[in-house]
């Protein structure tokens, strides 16, 4: 399914199944910041400096979607902003689920896990890759990572490496 929305006065076409299920300007300004972060164009350059205002204003609301905060957590990791990089992790970590030794985070409102015999469950691929964007937001951390960070950052890891199916892949939306 395709969506067509304007940000900029221009139009663009989204892909709403890879959207993480969250379809708002906040994770598409994300996305797009953190592509031009990583190029990497510099926080001062004028396009980036806008997006990191906006999404500044979008990381204040108090109800923002976990996928959205894992984004901006990331965004905001690379632009080198700590105080709001912090915050947002503050808040993912109070949201994280703790299971069999390992951290992840899922969709509010989600059902329980089937427990099947001969079956392991795997996440679909939104959880999979909002707890990818926290771990990443754990380790772009400038200078660098603080020894609790890197012991949180293997158990998401841990859970990751977990959701891999038998031919080493993820879930996909693809």
């Amino acid at each position: 399914k395709t969506e067509d929305m304007k940000v900029g006065g221009v139009s663009i076409y989204l892909c709403v199944s890879l959207q993480g299920g969250v379809d708002n300007e906040a994770t598409l300004t994300a996305y797009i910041t953190i592509a031009l972060l990583e190029i990497p164009l510099p926080v001062t350059h004028s396009v980036v400096r806008n997006a990191l205002f906006c999404l500044e204003t979008a990381a204040n609301q108090k109800e923002n979607h976990v996928y959205t905060k894992a984004l901006l957590a990331y965004a905001f990791a690379l632009a080198g902003n700590r105080d709001q990089r912090k915050a947002l992790l503050d808040s993912l970590e109070k949201e994280a689920v703790r299971k069999d030794g390992s951290v992840h985070w899922q969709r509010p409102g989600k059902e329980p896990e089937a427990d099947l015999p001969f079956h392991r469950y795997r996440a679909p691929s939104a959880e999979v890759e909002m707890t990818a964007y926290v771990l990443l937001a754990q380790l772009t951390s400038q200078p660098a990572p603080a020894q609790e960070e890197l012991a949180s950052a293997s158990l998401i890891a841990k859970w990751i490496s977990s959701q891999q199916n038998p031919n080493g892949g993820f879930s996909s939306t693809q």
